[in-house]
């Protein structure tokens, strides 16, 4: 329904009209894409009232911004604390790669200077083994080997006799196997050993037995006291060298001393 003023003299539009027409002019400009001025300053207080209208979406938009901020500076710490757990990670599996790697070159190390010991060992011991020592320590010969005399059945010494009072230590003059330990005659105890060379070594006139049949020795093992039992003027040490375990198949026990380094 449209209502029409009355004919006649006209009053002045009321605030509630004014306002609307301003709302309307400026929705016609707006809608137009024309941008007026305002004529009369009354329309422009009157169209400068709605700014008091717009504060909420001001305080709406300000609280938006800050909101915006903090959730990306909480993104950022997030991933500050990401990137900083996986670089202590990084750091801690490299650290502990190389510890491991420490480990692995020590027990290494270790393991070749223990098997560097274990050979030095085995070959001192080989070393040992293979070495000759005099039969007896700090003496010297004082019957040579083939001197004559009637003192003995075969016209000559069979062996060397060294110095020696009773009691005396005798030595293996090398590693063997004794075949023969007891009485021997005009020996008197005697031992008879097997050296590893092939062959024998015998020890006679001793005052006491140290080892038996069957017994392994090494050099400069005791296995006797030196003595006078059998067929002798005195206290000495008959050492003889043999091709076999039996009497008269001596050789030159000096020689044979000095082909393995003793000095005699």
């Amino acid at each position: 329904m449209a209502f029409a003023r009355p004919t006649g003299k006209h009053r002045a539009p009321n605030r509630l009209t004014r306002r609307t027409a301003t709302f309307a002019g400026a929705a016609a400009l707006a809608t137009t894409g024309v941008v007026g001025s305002l004529a009369a300053p009354a329309m422009a207080a009157e169209a400068a009232a709605p700014a008091v209208d717009t504060t909420g979406l001001a305080q709406t938009i300000v609280i938006g911004d800050s909101l915006a901020v903090h959730i990306d500076a909480q993104a950022a710490a997030q991933k500050h604390e990401a990137a900083t757990a996986k670089a202590a990670a990084e750091a801690k599996a490299k650290a502990e790669a190389r510890a491991a790697e420490a480990r692995a070159k020590a027990a290494a190390k270790a393991k070749q200077e223990r098997e560097a010991k274990e050979r030095a060992a085995r070959d001192a011991e080989r070393k040992r083994l293979n070495t000759y020592v005099a039969p007896i320590s700090d003496s010297y010969v004082s019957t040579p080997y083939q001197a004559s005399s009637g003192l003995w059945s075969s016209g000559s010494h069979t062996g060397i006799d060294f110095h020696a009072a009773s009691g005396t230590s005798v030595h293996a003059v090398g590693s063997g196997t004794v075949v023969e330990a007891g009485w021997g005659g005009a020996y008197g105890n005697n031992i008879v050993i097997k050296m590893n060379d092939g062959l024998y070594t015998q020890y006679g006139h001793l005052s006491s037995l140290g080892v038996s049949v069957g017994d392994t020795v090494t050099p400069g093992q005791q296995i006797g006291l030196s003595g006078a039992t059998g067929n002798a003027t005195g206290p000495h040490l008959h050492f003889e060298a043999r091709t076999t375990a039996e009497y008269g198949s001596d050789i030159d026990p000096v020689a044979y001393l000095r082909s393995h380094n003793v000095n005699v």
